[in-house]
């Protein structure tokens, strides 16, 4: 079993207040979790307006299929409009870590 993780650090667009920020973010979280079956949440830059960061995880019982997984969710992040991706980070265990 292989378990997978990905923190992108993302920097909103014309966001001016909490409220704005979480009107971008929700919709990016859930749309993460529909599409690629993830726990997906916003994990951190938690009192910035115009920045976040986005944690991903994901289970599979081959690390390329977590790998596949997690790529297509970082694509997802690069092609929204509304924010632009400054770094991501990962980490792959297996079970006998």
């Amino acid at each position: 079993m292989f378990t997978g993780s990905l923190t992108a650090d993302l920097l909103l667009g014309d966001v001016h207040s909490l409220k704005g920020k979480r009107a971008v973010v929700r919709p990016i979280v859930a749309e993460l979790r529909r599409r690629f079956a993830v726990a997906a949440a916003e994990v951190g830059d938690l009192d910035l307006h115009r920045r976040v960061q986005v944690g991903v995880a994901t289970v599979a019982g081959d690390a390329g299929q977590v790998t596949d997984v997690l790529d297509a969710c970082e694509r997802l992040l690069a092609e929204r409009p509304e924010v632009t991706l400054l770094s991501t980070h990962r980490q792959l265990f297996s079970d006998e870590d």
